[in-house]
């Protein structure tokens, strides 16, 4: 018999969520069988409770696999089905929350509620599990060569490593996890990671210190960015004080603007376009209460991404959601505030007033435009191109910043059409 949540409905006033009771087994080989149990959030201050959040990639949905859960069953994908085969322990019964298993994937408004205190569900475990799939490419070898180079990095007594094994170790970092955009949030919550890969397990945070170490990152920016991104939210999990509950019961972890982490995290992966703005709303500073920006997957992608731009610059904006539904146009008057240089360096050898931009998907660029849309509280960069505008950080420095670093002249209010690409 199929699973069946109707006996489990869960109230969102007790911050209610189920675990996962994975029992143990003797024989690796043998069927898993699970307990499901509803838990609330709510108890006692605690610091952490004691069940262990899985990060992973769902992984092609052909060719689903069986487990039991008391008497009924219950499909998940085969990548799925791996991490739980390969986290069961032989003695000692693990409790988890995996967020296929755990929330009723069927009701639309279970998903949305939850959504709101993932950063609390991931923040308030005492391990977040990064599967990183099975062992493949000498994925073993490059763990074992990421834990020698972490070693050294941590000790001034350690002999430095021959590192031999950068390819396998960047067959490593081109898995699916590293562009999934939910593993942001997930791993930015945490305060102890382990990293699996088949057999093997490395600390987050000397797995960290071992990536940082290759040579091969900085020729290639792209995957630099990309992993980078993720390995320096893993490398803060033991230092993270952790999060704040909003007036409207959302939680958050307060790293930094929606804006920015747009410009910073929107190419990353998504199996639903939705989640490319979902999945960051957990760690944004900013008040959403007023946005229209709460999980509601009914409503259609276009409406969202609209609502997303309006909320970032201003609601009196013109905005056309193209074909490829990942392309806004945007219409506006506005202002030209000035052009992107190189930094210069004074007499003495000090660098004269400057900007620096946060990190970003998109590079800034010498001779890029600063604009300014008409109602907007931040300036947008933006990059000329055949008669509009491409955009390179939707949210630029703040305009008290420029108005304080440089000479800024506005000129006379003009329309502008800007294109922004995910």
């Amino acid at each position: 018999m199929s699973y069946s949540y109707s006996d489990s409905a869960l109230q969102p006033a007790l911050d209610e969520i189920r675990l996962l009771r994975l029992l143990p087994s003797t024989d690796e080989n043998a069927p898993l069988q699970c307990q499901l149990f509803k838990y609330t959030l709510q108890d006692s201050g605690r610091r952490t409770h004691l069940y262990h959040a899985l990060s992973y990639v769902w992984g092609d949905s052909a060719n689903p696999k069986s487990f039991c859960i008391g008497k009924q069953t219950l499909s998940v994908t085969v990548n799925l089905h791996k991490a739980l085969s390969g986290f069961r322990h032989h003695s000692i019964e693990r409790i988890l929350w995996v967020d296929a298993i755990c929330i009723n994937q069927e009701d639309t408004s279970e998903k949305e509620q939850q959504i709101q205190i993932m950063a609390t569900i991931y923040a308030l475990a005492s391990l977040v599990v990064v599967w990183l799939g099975d062992a493949a490419e000498n994925s073993d070898e490059a763990l074992e060569e990421i834990c020698h180079v972490a070693r050294y990095k941590n000790s001034s007594n350690s002999p430095r490593p021959e590192c031999t094994q950068e390819n396998a170790v960047l067959a490593l970092l081109l898995r699916r996890w590293f562009r999934r955009i939910w593993v942001l949030q997930e791993v930015a919550a945490a305060r102890h990671i382990l990293v699996m890969c088949g057999s093997m397990e490395i600390d987050g945070y000397a797995f960290s210190l071992g990536v940082r170490s290759y040579d091969f990152m900085n020729s290639n920016p792209q995957l630099q960015g990309l992993i980078n991104s993720v390995i320096y939210l893993i490398e803060g999990a033991i230092f993270r004080p952790g999060f704040v509950t909003t007036s409207s019961g959302r939680s958050s972890l307060d790293i930094s603007t929606l804006g920015e982490l747009m410009d910073m995290y929107h190419t990353h992966e998504a199996t639903e376009h939705h989640d490319k703005i979902y999945a960051l709303l957990g760690m944004s500073i900013d008040d959403l209460s007023k946005s229209s920006l709460s999980p509601d997957y009914g409503l259609p992608w276009e409406d969202l991404f609209r609502k997303l731009v309006k909320f970032l610059l201003h609601d009196d904006v013109s905005v056309e959601i193209l074909a490829l539904k990942e392309t806004a146009l945007i219409k506006s008057q506005g202002y030209i505030l000035g052009k992107v240089g190189s930094v210069q360096r004074n007499m003495e050898g000090e660098v004269d007033n400057q900007w620096i931009p946060h990190a970003s998907a998109k590079t800034v660029r010498d001779g890029d435009l600063i604009c300014l849309l008409q109602g907007a509280s931040n300036p947008s960069i933006v990059r000329p191109h055949d008669g509009y505008f491409n955009v390179i950080l939707i949210v630029g420095p703040p305009l008290k910043d420029l108005y304080e670093s440089f000479q800024i002249t506005m000129t006379r209010q003009r329309n502008l059409t800007l294109l922004w690409d995910w």
